[in-house]
């Protein structure tokens, strides 16, 4: 089983705080915890310190892994290498295409997922999705050790995603505003989701970047993660987005999507620093 090291300063501009806090404060499986105390895997300045102990600014963190396990599928290289925005030892995030698919089905090898798998000559971990028709950044994960972290960062808002679309022009989209309707499946095409009031809870920030005679740019973020969540939101404002097949009336066949995941921040793994991705504009 693969052991996995980290090491780094515990920041100058925190507060002293104990042990048991620290491994808390970086998101650290409780299982994990248990082990790092029980095998004295996490050192301070060299040494094993109780959990209730403090560590200072300055302080040298060491943690060391050796019981990580993952039931994450293998995926097989497709021979095509992905667009890569960001590497780092744990994490890879690329400019996923228009029109692929995030990981494979069965026996799929064409996926953003296989494309790493070739790049790194092993499977990756999928973190989070992109919709096939979405372009923009995808964050995976090199190794099973960072996977629970990321996670708990997609459910706390250590990491956040931020989207632009070009929407039809329309009197409801406002200068910002907050779209908060709950979203469920469509009984009349299972491929879609609607507004709908027994749909799970779904909230999405939007803000105008600029206008244009026929269309609109916004900026999107969201609270929830739900399928189509901006394409059905927007569309909710009569503002849906150019090229959506499904929820586009005006829709032309050959249209692509115009969404993008162009920004991505997160906390690296195991560390305090946060981290900042940005699509550069064309």
């Amino acid at each position: 089983m693969t052991t996995y090291h980290y090491s780094f300063t515990y920041p100058v501009y925190l507060m002293p705080t104990s042990v048991g806090e620290l491994m808390r404060k970086l998101l650290i499986p409780r299982k994990w915890r248990h082990f790092l105390r029980s095998e004295k895997k996490i050192l301070i300045n060299g040494k094993y310190l109780p959990l209730n102990f403090l560590v200072k600014p300055g302080d040298r963190i060491e943690i060391q892994l050796d019981h990580v396990e993952s039931d994450q599928q293998a995926y097989p290289a497709s021979g095509k290498l992905p667009k890569i925005v960001y590497e780092d030892t744990d994490i890879l995030v690329i400019n996923k295409p228009a029109g692929q698919k995030t990981h494979p089905n069965l026996h799929e090898v064409d996926t953003a997922l296989n494309d790493c798998a070739t790049y790194l000559g092993y499977s990756p971990y999928i973190v989070h999705r992109l919709d096939m028709l979405t372009n923009g950044l995808l964050l995976v994960a090199k190794n099973p050790a960072v996977v629970p972290i990321l996670n708990r960062q997609l459910t706390n808002k250590t990491l956040h995603r931020e989207y632009l679309a070009w929407v039809s022009n329309s009197k409801q989209i406002e200068k910002k505003g907050i779209i908060d309707l709950p979203i469920g499946h469509d009984p009349s095409d299972q491929r879609k989701r609607m507004v709908r009031p027994d749909g799970l809870n779904a909230v999405t920030h939007y803000e105008v970047i600029k206008k244009e005679q026929n269309k609109i740019l916004v900026k999107l973020t969201l609270e929830t993660g739900r399928t189509h969540q901006i394409r059905v939101h927007l569309a909710a404002l009569n503002a849906p987005i150019i090229g959506d097949p499904l929820y586009n009336s005006d829709y032309q066949e050959g249209e692509q999507l115009q969404l993008t995941a162009f920004q991505l921040t997160f906390r690296k793994p195991f560390s305090f620093e946060n981290k900042t991705i940005k699509l550069e504009e064309k």
